[in-house]
């Protein structure tokens, strides 16, 4: 997935432009405004957000995945132009999410860090949201994790046992997808078992400074 927060919208273009669909972002108002403006591009296809089609490869629109934590009262205004949640880690999220019509695809974020920076529900609580989140009428892909800060200053090994813990959690819930991995450890990600990379500065270069 092509993570473009914080980038223009050059950047979803670009991704757009070389086949890359699924499009995260962090922040909803940022969202929003990107998918506003590609609402009439050519690029955009012809489909309405919140349709079937709207968001597919084929229609030639962005996969928009909401990666921020999931704000209850922002949800109404989301849920027409996100087609998956990255972020679910509470039962009222979901419940939230729920009650719109639209995608209702969610992974469950884990937080094995404990570090209060990082989102995500602690392991043992992972099977109760997700319960919760199948109970609202979501679609539970699988899980999403981020691994430690320590691991950003150049710690496979605890980016990598990050990465295990949640994978095996994953196979104990019966859920085949994994959301791990991002520019600077994708590599124990995927050797850990991660279906789905989150890259962004490794794509667009750094951030500028917000």
């Amino acid at each position: 997935m092509a993570v473009t927060k914080g980038h223009g919208l050059d950047a979803v273009r670009a991704a757009l432009a070389v086949g890359l669909t699924d499009i995260g972002e962090n922040y909803s108002a940022e969202l929003l405004a990107k998918a506003a403006s590609l609402a009439g591009s050519p690029e955009a296809g012809s489909p309405e957000a919140g349709s079937p089609e709207a968001g597919s490869p084929e229609a030639g629109t962005p996969r928009w995945h909401y990666l921020g934590a999931v704000q209850r009262n922002k949800v109404g205004r989301l849920a027409p132009v996100v087609s998956c949640w990255q972020s679910v880690s509470r039962p009222q999220e979901a419940v939230a999410i729920g009650r719109h019509p639209g995608a209702r695809e969610v992974f469950v974020e884990i937080d094995v860090s404990g570090e209060p920076t990082r989102g995500g529900c602690a392991p043992g609580e992972a099977a109760t949201v997700v319960e919760a989140a199948r109970a609202a009428g979501c679609v539970v892909r699988g899980l999403m994790t981020v691994a430690p800060l320590s691991s950003e200053a150049g710690s496979e090994a605890t980016a990598s046992h990050a990465f295990a813990t949640v994978a095996g959690l994953a196979e104990t819930l019966g859920l085949g997808e994994l959301s791990m991995g991002m520019s600077h450890d994708l590599e124990q990600a995927v050797a850990a078992g991660s279906t789905m990379v989150r890259i962004g500065t490794a794509l667009f270069g750094e951030r500028p400074a917000r």
